[in-house]
């Protein structure tokens, strides 16, 4: 699968340090010293709705994880999936009369669209479920041999991943077992499923179903993958055994990334799978959760169609930091238009504060767990002091820009 247009990022003077960032499974913040080139996998979208400002959020908190790798001298290699088949979107091209192929073709363009308007680096794979079946399929295969995963006993063709076959289970979203088999019907398990071993056991592999799509699975019957085995296979095909960061938003933590987890350090053998298990948190609109249910989702594709620059989208989404929930109100995006235009001002000025000192703090900014509000009032205090006429410095105005566009992604 294609990506999206990547752009270049300019280089910097000197070198960063390393990144510091919150690990969930740890509970804490730990440095981010990749030994060789820099693994991350990010969980991308199930295309059936236009990309959102919580999917925006979450990519741009990984963009940024990028660019201070790139910039303390790391090679990265970076992997994304397209979840291009699942219950949702099955359910949403019937409900709209649709072909299911068309539906996430479409959303998978606007997503790119989208991604190449916020400056997202583009991961070096853009990889789709469905072109990962035979690929998963084996995998599943391994697991059943393994004794690690299971059939149902119910014609079905239905194969589940048994949870005792991962003793640390639970260890990165470091819940108790109340807590996951409270959240797991919410984030698409079936815990009441009969024949199940283990409520908390998920799904590897559904059997074909009348009028649903299917793909040949070889020993396993024909049938599509479930969710969490997908991620594992495809981060494990592109990166290794481990990797250095597995990204999402806080919504995946389980039992998305404890299961794929699970799944991928049952076949290798190497645990942790990650390094850091890192989560972005969810953004509200005006003080209430934003969701599909709700019918409140802000698009970027909307924002971008009512002509709002869409470096202004990704300031307002920088603002605060990357793990909280937080808030997208109209006020927020009014402060961060206001911003952008007074930054771009300062950046014209024929001297300022000094550039170098510029630098060094929205670095020290950065690698703190990625901390883009103190990032932000530096360039914030850098323009006032140049819209001001402070500092003689010629070639700080420039490299303003430079440390905005390399670190924060936003091109003046």
């Amino acid at each position: 699968m294609e990506s999206w247009v990547g752009h270049e990022v300019p280089r910097l003077p000197g070198r960063g340090g390393p990144v510091r960032l919150y690990d969930s499974a740890r509970q804490g913040v730990h440095p981010s010293v990749p030994a060789g080139p820099a693994g991350m996998y990010v969980c991308g979208i199930t295309p059936y709705d236009a990309t959102h400002l919580g999917h925006a959020a979450t990519m741009i908190t990984f963009d940024l994880v990028q660019r201070m790798w790139r910039d303390a001298g790391h090679e990265v290699r970076y992997v994304q999936n397209v979840t291009d088949i699942d219950d949702p979107l099955l359910e949403r091209a019937a409900r709209d009369g649709e072909d299911w192929k068309v539906l996430a073709m479409r959303e998978t363009a606007l997503f790119r669209e989208d991604m190449e308007a916020l400056r997202i680096i583009p991961p070096a794979h853009y990889v789709g479920a469905v072109e990962s079946i035979p690929d998963i399929a084996d995998k599943v295969l391994v697991l059943l041999k393994d004794g690690a995963a299971y059939r149902l006993d119910d014609g079905t063709g239905d194969v589940y991943f048994d949870v005792s076959a991962a003793p640390a289970f639970g260890y990165e979203s470091n819940l108790d077992r109340a807590q996951m088999r409270e959240i797991f019907p919410e984030r698409g398990g079936d815990p009441d499923r009969a024949g199940k071993r283990d409520p908390l056991d998920p799904l590897l592999w559904r059997g074909a179903r009348p009028d649903e799509p299917s793909w040949p699975g070889g020993d396993l019957g024909p049938g599509r993958p479930g969710w969490h085995i997908e991620c594992a296979v495809i981060a494990l095909n592109l990166l290794g055994d481990r990797i250095d960061v597995q990204g999402g938003g806080n919504d995946l933590l389980f039992p998305h990334h404890e299961c794929s987890a699970a799944h991928a350090e049952r076949l290798t053998g190497v645990a942790p799978f990650a390094g850091h298990y890192v989560h972005a948190g969810m953004i509200g609109l005006n003080g209430e959760k934003m969701s599909k249910s709700k019918g409140n989702l802000v698009f970027v594709s909307r924002l971008r169609a009512d002509r709002v620059d869409p470096m202004a989208v990704r300031l307002g989404l920088m603002a605060g930091h990357y793990r909280a929930d937080r808030a997208w109100t109209d006020d927020l995006l009014s402060a961060a238009q206001r911003r952008l235009e007074r930054w771009r001002r300062a950046a014209a000025v024929t001297a300022g504060p000094s550039g170098e000192g510029f630098l060094a703090g929205v670095r020290a900014r950065l690698t703190d767990d990625l901390d883009t509000a103190g990032a932000l009032a530096l360039a914030d205090d850098w323009a006032d002091g140049a819209l001001a006429g402070v500092g003689d410095d010629p070639h700080a105005p420039a490299l303003f820009g430079t440390t905005l566009d390399a670190l924060l992604g936003i091109r003046l």
